[in-house]
């Protein structure tokens, strides 16, 4: 399953994601929305920073929150 997110990282053009891309960068598993609202809660991703008026993410941190939530689906 690793391997899957680093192969998504790799394939992400910058260090940050910003919360409004989060849903292209996860293929549509998240929605900067429910994003915005982890955040509030303290259960967002680990870091986060301010850039003017958009939130942003560093990419290795984003891959390892979304990583922490995968659950395994049985058959």
């Amino acid at each position: 399953m690793s391997e899957i997110f680093k192969k998504m990282a790799a394939a992400w053009p910058a260090p940050l994601v910003a919360r409004s891309e989060v849903g292209r960068f996860s293929g549509g598993l998240l929605n900067a929305r429910t994003l915005a609202n982890m955040d509030c809660k303290g259960s967002g991703p680990a870091n986060r920073l301010r850039v003017g008026r958009k939130i942003a993410y560093p990419t290795a941190d984003l891959v390892a929150w979304m990583q922490s939530r995968v659950e395994p689906v049985d058959k």
